[in-house]
């Protein structure tokens, strides 16, 4: 039985064969968040798409992903909701992202995803001996066959005809192996037409959303200097738990549209206000509440230098976010939770009420952001 769970041994490559590494003997497929900003003009398009540009950020957070959902399908609801210009998604957020990238017409594939019951299946049949021998203490051909159900070969095609027309969907996975931010053009991918560019495809959604010790990562096949071996990729939110592109790549694009200013969205499928939280003196709810913590921290660190930026280059500012009058989420995909943060991430968003546009205030008194403007006239807030 331990041998079975062993996890198989994998081929030896080198920190100089990583920096090289070329994937579907390509390489311009992927980025890494700490190259320098001139490395991302290859994200960049000839021609900017038509109308404002608009980008979409969304975070990573496990069944919580149910609010972005919502909010989407709120959003569309009202009418205002632009196509964007560019999606980026984290761990659920990545499994959100392709959807909303191609629009409202997919409101209701993200709905089934998130309140039918199908993400419950994803943690069935635990092997305690996968956790301790093996890597992951789920299998991922749960995770692995949602991702194909709802991607296949048409779907990716529509991404690739999107991505001509000048707009850009990026996932992002973590690189274990070199412990760096790997950010994946996923419309250039779909561009490609075949069947290793449409298996890379989900193979990147999927490693974004494995989550570490639950899900095992996802191996990705690179070659460089000669030699062919795997690169080991697991959920992006390791390392970004939202996107946040280099300035010179926002600054460039934000230009290509003379007296419109770019709209940065950012849909955190989490909860971001500070909450006070007595916490057992027990080893399981001290690790889980000191990961929760550094989410959190990063999560408002990554948002108030984001708002900065915004506010510094006079771009569009906002946010969404879990009200902290909400339920704590309770473990694994519960449907009926997940319906439930569906219905209300649905309801704000078709009420208006979505979106705020300055972080959340600091201290566990203060009144959250997003109910601050959500009091305001609409041309208050605006």
């Amino acid at each position: 039985m331990v041998t079975g769970c062993a996890s198989l041994p994998r081929t030896s490559y080198a920190a100089g064969d990583a920096a090289q590494a070329r994937v579907l003997d390509l390489a311009d497929l992927r980025r890494y968040a700490d190259e320098p900003a001139w490395r991302f003009q290859s994200l960049r398009s000839q021609a900017a798409p038509r109308g404002p540009l608009t980008y979409l950020a969304l975070s990573g957070g496990g069944a919580d992903g149910a609010y972005g959902a919502g909010v989407l399908s709120g959003w569309s609801e009202t009418g205002t909701r632009p196509s964007f210009s560019l999606v980026s998604g984290v761990s659920t957020g990545a499994l959100i992202a392709p959807f909303a990238f191609l629009g409202p017409r997919y409101d209701q594939t993200l709905r089934e995803v998130y309140t039918s019951g199908v993400a419950e299946t994803l943690l069935e049949s635990p092997n305690p001996f996968n956790a301790i021998f093996g890597s992951g203490l789920f299998g991922n051909k749960n995770l692995r066959g949602l991702v194909a159900r709802y991607i296949d070969a048409k779907f990716v095609a529509e991404v690739a005809a999107e991505h001509a027309k000048g707009r850009r969907l990026l996932i992002v996975t973590t690189n274990i192996d070199s412990q760096r931010t790997a950010i994946w053009d996923m419309g250039r991918i779909a561009s490609l037409r075949t069947t290793e560019s449409l298996n890379l495809f989900r193979d990147v959604v999927t490693a974004s959303a494995s989550l570490p010790v639950v899900f095992p990562p996802i191996l990705i096949n690179a070659e460089a200097n000669g030699r062919q071996f795997q690169e080991m990729h697991i959920d992006g939110g390791v390392t970004a738990p939202v996107l946040t592109l280099p300035e010179a790549y926002l600054l460039r694009n934000a230009s290509m549209v003379k007296g419109e200013r770019l709209q940065l969205y950012i849909l955190i499928n989490n909860k971001v206000d500070q909450e006070f939280q007595l916490t057992d003196n027990k080893t399981v709810d001290i690790a889980g509440r000191s990961s929760s913590t550094m989410v959190k921290g990063l999560t408002r660190s990554t948002i108030a230098s984001t708002y900065e930026f915004a506010r510094r280059s006079k771009l569009g500012f906002n946010l969404s976010y879990i009200g902290g009058e909400r339920p704590t989420s309770p473990p694994g995909f519960e449907t009926a939770y997940m319906r439930d943060l569906f219905q209300y991430g649905y309801d704000k968003a078709r009420s208006n009420h979505a979106w705020s546009h300055a972080p959340p205030a600091d201290g566990l008194d203060a009144t959250p952001a997003s109910e601050t403007v959500a009091a305001l006239p609409t041309s208050a807030r605006n």
